[in-house]
């Protein structure tokens, strides 16, 4: 498995997946009338989750979750790729895929429970945040297996007794 691919696909589909999430909340803020409150609220919470005592400036709050946001699903890419890359060698390897992405959706569940906690946030649904989960897993997994699409012919083969 070349290194290289997986670092490139893994930067590519993270930065496909926060930037579905990121399209998905700044509609989502403009259709409710406040734009950028997503980004805002969740860097606010941020804030406090790093001990952050003197919060910082709306734009420079926004700038700081949305860096951390892009780094996160970046992370999540890298992991996705080197799972499919592997795939190439081992289609089985994506069984490890359905059990990263049911821990994804568990951590999803939690953020969606810290969410409803935080006063700050409470006006963000909890079908938002799953909608905008589910835009990303389906972005990142169209680009993954557009990339791969031998994998699955593999898979499907195996599937067939073939």
């Amino acid at each position: 498995m070349a290194q290289g691919r997986v670092r490139q696909e893994g930067i590519v589909v993270g930065v496909i997946g926060a930037t579905a999430v990121a399209v998905w909340f700044f509609v989502a803020d403009i259709i409710a009338g406040h734009p950028f409150f997503t980004p805002y609220g969740l860097g606010s919470l941020l804030q406090g989750f790093f001990g952050v005592e003197t919060p910082m400036s709306i734009p420079a709050t926004i700038m700081v979750y949305t860096i951390f946001h892009y780094l996160a699903f970046i992370g999540v890419g890298l992991i996705f790729a080197a799972i499919f890359n592997a795939a190439e060698k081992e289609p089985s390897i994506l069984a490890g895929l359905v059990i990263l992405f049911v821990a994804l959706e568990l951590l999803s569940i939690g953020l969606t429970v810290l969410v409803a906690e935080s006063s700050a946030l409470r006006q963000i649904a909890w079908y938002q945040i799953g909608a905008a989960n589910l835009v990303a897993s389906v972005s990142m997994g169209a680009y993954l297996i557009r990339q791969h699409r031998r994998v699955f012919d593999r898979v499907a083969m195996s599937m067939r007794g073939m």
